[in-house]
């Protein structure tokens, strides 16, 4: 084989080293941009993607749960500030607003502190899926000035997950501890985030009950603020219909509206600001309104 012959074919080897290696190393992630939107979606691929329209309730409209929005504003108000706050665990019924009030508040202090020319507050989404690279969420948030909500919903743990080790260590443990400019907020439709079966099978089965749930129920813990959320009654499910068709301008007499939406909720078991929205998307096509 001539000289010119071993050359090409070293080349041609080379070339598919070169592309062999190019696969196996990803492509390096760009460093995120936090002026580009004020809330933004986490990907565990290490990629913030910005959202510039967030799908939200105003907050006037959330009916029923005044006290854990008083509590989460003030919690979300100081953050702002500059001062400590708590990380913050609301759970309970499903349907009552538990993710609407986060997103809610978010824009509520947000509008205060555009009108002071302060840097707004950023929401940062991380699926429940994702939970295991929140430390490198961390990171990113650690290194950017502004302060940040991060933000998972529907948050709980299955029997054989161990993720939740993770996410204990992030928010309140390890050498570094949560980046004084971050702080977390979740909701689940568990207190404990934990099936009760497996608190309750783990209690059972071993030599010393208390201590076996003590790592499951701990990780609650590290939530310094534990809002509840509780089926609404009658008059504050008719509370939020109202409300929501007062807010659309829905013209539609009271006796109606009354007996419309406590057939909805009927035909549906549950009353909950979800059903009382459903309700009203029903009403608002029905009358040919745009919400």
């Amino acid at each position: 084989m001539s000289t010119s012959s071993e050359i090409a074919l070293l080349s041609a080897k080379l070339d598919q080293l070169i592309e062999l290696i190019s696969r196996a190393v990803p492509p390096a992630v760009p460093k995120p941009d936090f002026r580009t939107a004020d809330a933004f979606i986490w990907h565990a691929s290490g990629r913030f993607h910005p959202v510039q329209k967030v799908a939200r309730v105003e907050m006037a409209l959330l009916a029923g749960i005044d006290h854990a929005r008083d509590i989460l504003v003030a919690n979300t108000e100081r953050f702002a500030q500059g001062l400590t706050a708590n990380n913050a665990l609301l759970w309970g019924a499903r349907g009552m607003g538990k993710s609407s009030l986060v997103k809610a508040v978010h824009a509520l202090v947000n509008r205060s502190l555009i009108a002071q020319r302060e840097p707004p507050l950023k929401l940062i989404e991380i699926h429940r899926e994702d939970i295991d690279s929140l430390p490198d969420l961390m990171g990113h948030v650690r290194a950017n000035p502004f302060r940040c909500i991060i933000f998972c919903d529907d948050l709980s743990f299955d029997h054989d997950d161990t993720s939740y080790k993770s996410l204990k260590a992030v928010l309140d443990g390890g050498i570094e501890g949560r980046p004084p400019n971050a702080i977390f907020y979740a909701t689940s439709n568990r207190r404990h985030l934990m099936p009760r079966d497996m608190i309750e099978n783990e209690r059972s089965s071993a030599i010393n009950p208390s201590e076996a749930t003590e790592e499951k129920v701990s990780l609650s813990d590290r939530f310094g603020l534990w809002l509840g959320f509780h089926k609404c009654s009658q008059d504050e499910y008719l509370a939020m219909v109202r409300g929501y068709a007062a807010h659309y301008k829905l013209a539609i007499d009271d006796d109606a509206l009354v007996r419309e939406s406590l057939e909805w909720s009927t035909t549906r078991g549950a009353r909950s600001g979800r059903t009382a929205w459903q309700y009203i998307t029903d009403l608002s096509a029905r009358l040919g309104v745009k919400i």
